[in-house]
């Protein structure tokens, strides 16, 4: 007697955007609808999530500042289990998976389990939240080089943060409104103009997004006067002075410009 062939499951590491569900790619979409599981991240959207079937299996595997709910180890263990036991595992990220997203530690752990994974990029909140801001990351009189940094990455006083901002370059700054004073301390210490705009985006591409103009001297106190809270995004750079009053997407309310610029 034939023995029956293990179930063939699979694991697709998917970029869920930055928050607009008319952001999510088609494949994106069509993966949602036919998983068996989607295990996600807190910044994905509820506008995202109300796309999953009903019958759709859904864990959460929200992180928070100084609180995981579930350690990455143990998501990679789960996501090996599962696609193992012959589930269609969507793993669900914000942004894209593979720009801050521990997509690459999921994807070796795939490998190692030697089960098939896909990687389904998405638009990355640098992005996404600048073109919803009309801010552009590069543009011909101001900026010709982006860099992407996270702001709460250990040992922030020791890294050579010199060249990444300033003249003709774009500095965008992920997770970093906890340590936005001592962003921006830095960044002066290492030699980048006080005066250089900034522009903070706060839940960029949902209705409730804002947009906030300073210099960079001013950064920590805009921070704390206007209570920003994550996720948002700090850009810096002249294109900064660029960002638009937040009506190009048909948000409700008027994004508040702050700052004296040059």
């Amino acid at each position: 007697m034939e023995k029956t062939p293990p179930p063939s499951g699979k694991l697709w590491l998917v970029g869920a955007g930055p928050g607009d569900p008319d952001l999510l790619t088609l494949r994106a979409a069509r993966l949602l609808a036919h998983a068996d599981l989607v295990v996600h991240d807190g910044l994905v959207g509820e506008a995202v999530l109300a796309l999953i079937p009903a019958h759709v299996e859904r864990i959460s595997v929200a992180k928070q500042r100084s609180r995981h709910t579930m350690k990455q180890e143990l998501i990679n263990d789960l996501l090996v289990r599962e696609t193992l036991a012959g589930k269609q595992v969507v793993r669900l990220k914000g942004g894209d998976p593979f720009i801050f997203g521990r997509g690459g530690e999921e994807l070796d752990a795939a490998r190692q389990a030697g089960i098939a994974c896909e990687v389904v990029p998405g638009i990355t909140a640098a992005m996404g939240c600048a073109a919803q801001a009309g801010l552009p990351l590069t543009h011909r009189e101001d900026a010709s080089a982006v860099s992407f940094v996270a702001g709460q990455c250990k040992d922030l006083s020791d890294q050579d943060w010199s060249g990444l901002a300033g003249h003709g370059r774009t500095l965008v700054i992920y997770m970093g409104i906890a340590t936005a004073t001592a962003i921006a301390d830095k960044l002066i210490a290492d030699g980048v103009s006080p005066d250089l705009p900034v522009a903070v985006i706060e839940r960029g591409t949902t209705a409730d997004a804002r947009v906030l103009r300073t210099l960079l001297t001013d950064l920590g106190d805009l921070v704390a006067r206007e209570v920003v809270n994550s996720p948002a995004l700090i850009i810096v750079g002249k294109v900064a002075a660029r960002a638009d009053a937040l009506d190009c997407l048909g948000a409700p309310g008027v994004a508040e410009k702050l700052g004296n610029f040059a």
